[in-house]
């Protein structure tokens, strides 16, 4: 089997093309976390908007419904739907620590990274979970290159927002 990084096809560099854009995110988001204080992760991104620590509990959440979304099993925190996607920030929920959702970001992007180095360039173009055979043969592309495409702008719409926490100079 080779890997992506021995490959020449056009599905090939397409897919090393988004795997990167994928890494540099997550890079971003995670140089971000290193440059802030826990405490300035509490505070809100704008008066009345979400805390830094909702927006990073809503993209571990996201990222980890990407794993049974593109067949690599389950959900590794299951819980952190209900908190951070289906309920708004201030609900009254009860947040994990910051140090345990920085461990759950680190170690559900680990195991996306990992899964998707394995998959075939070809496989990236198949359909994913959420899409139905029928509907798929009619929009081949609801595949799961399509599936990581959106989770990159995901990714870069909330780091924009939590650059807000940031104190100016």
């Amino acid at each position: 089997m080779k890997s992506i990084n021995e490959t020449t096809t056009d599905a090939a560099l397409f897919v090393k093309t988004f795997l990167k854009a994928w890494e540099t995110q997550i890079t971003r988001v995670n140089e971000f976390l290193e440059s802030i204080t826990d405490e300035v992760l509490l505070k809100e991104i704008a008066p009345g908007k979400n805390s830094g620590v909702y927006l990073l509990g809503h993209l571990t959440a996201v990222n980890d419904g990407i794993l049974p979304l593109l067949g690599f099993g389950k959900k590794l925190y299951p819980q952190l739907e209900q908190i951070f996607v289906t309920t708004p920030d201030k609900s009254g929920q009860e947040f994990p620590t910051i140090q345990e959702l920085k461990k759950y970001w680190n170690d559900v992007n680990e195991q996306l990274i990992q899964h998707f180095n394995l998959l075939e360039p070809e496989e990236w173009l198949t359909r994913h979970g959420a899409v139905s055979a029928e509907d798929f043969a009619k929009e081949p592309h609801r595949n799961k290159l399509n599936v990581l495409i959106h989770r990159i702008t995901h990714l870069g719409y909330h780091l924009g927002q939590l650059i807000f926490l940031k104190e100016k100079k």
